[in-house]
């Protein structure tokens, strides 16, 4: 067994991953790497809640602010990237923490991805003038169509991952679902230490709505004017930036854009729990219960060494 581990914090978006992973890796004198798929986004900053300067002066992290949102990226790509920074951060250290609430991304770093088949640019840019121009609906009923079985196991709501899903569909006249991991874990060179965050539904959403709230006086509706000509890409498709964008086109009231944000990420969170409930690999914590988690680490680090 390899003596190297990658210490996972994950969960619910404003559960509070960040603070618990740079207690972690200033525990154990190392280095961060972002699992959230938000936050990779030079551009995206108010609203995907990236750690502050001052958080990443104290731990440095990796793939924050790290590509541009008119960069292709894929959990492949991120697989191989991620897998190279962790193997990176072990020449110098036994533990690496991983910390996010992208689900898709934690499992192609922790158990491998199959690559897919590149794909033909325009389709993605014909699926996101779909998008913009229809809505989701007509998405969803294509995917439905080309690939039934994928349909049952995405979120629907989602639609980077149906245009994902659809593009690689139209592009190869396979469906999506033939070119996913099997199901085999891929062998990696550390060991994998998996920490859930969850509290009562009613205080994690009293977060969520008080997030917001804090991202609006941070300037959340500027920073989604700024992004106002590039509103067709598909990083931009994602809560927090789709309502506001209805709100300047006057589709909606700024009350009612900042409420539907609340709702948006409490359905999202709710996805993302839903998400994480099937990997039995993760043990569950209240995120003020560093003493348990801190003992939960030590133990599996003993099983490790």
């Amino acid at each position: 067994m390899s003596s190297k581990s990658l210490i996972v914090v994950t969960g619910p978006t404003a559960i509070g991953k960040t603070d618990l992973a740079i207690k972690i890796a200033l525990n154990y004198g190392t280095e961060i790497v972002s699992a959230d798929s938000r936050q990779f986004y030079k551009e995206m900053s108010i609203g995907t809640a990236k750690p502050t300067k001052s958080e990443i002066a104290i731990v440095p992290h990796h793939f924050v602010d790290s590509i541009s949102i008119q960069d292709t990226y894929s959990a492949g790509k991120f697989e191989t990237e991620a897998l190279a920074t962790i193997n990176g951060i072990f020449e110098s250290h036994p533990v690496a923490v991983m910390v996010g609430g992208s689900g898709l991304f934690i499992k192609a770093v922790t158990e491998g991805f199959d690559l897919f088949p590149e794909t033909d640019p325009t389709v993605r840019a014909d699926l996101n003038k779909v998008y913009a121009t229809e809505g989701i609906k007509p998405l969803q009923s294509q995917l439905q169509t080309l690939d039934p079985t994928y349909a049952t196991q995405v979120d629907l709501e989602n639609p980077q991952r149906i245009i994902r899903a659809l593009e690689v569909s139209l592009t190869t006249g396979r469906p999506y679902s033939s070119f996913r991991d099997t199901g085999i874990c891929k062998s990696r060179p550390f060991r994998s230490i998996k920490i859930g965050l969850n509290i009562d539904r009613l205080q994690l959403y009293e977060r969520i709505n008080r997030r917001v709230d804090i991202m609006m006086e941070h300037g959340l509706l500027k920073e989604v004017e700024q992004l106002l000509p590039y509103r067709n890409l598909n990083a931009l498709n994602t809560v927090g930036y789709s309502e506001l964008f209805d709100y300047l086109d006057g589709k909606s009231s700024l009350d009612g854009a900042v409420e539907r944000i609340k709702q948006n990420t409490r359905r999202f969170a709710k996805r993302q729990l839903t998400w994480f409930r099937k990997d039995p690999e993760i043990a569950w914590f209240d995120p003020q219960d560093y003493s348990s988690i801190l003992e939960f680490v030590e133990s599996r680090l003993d099983d490790n060494r």
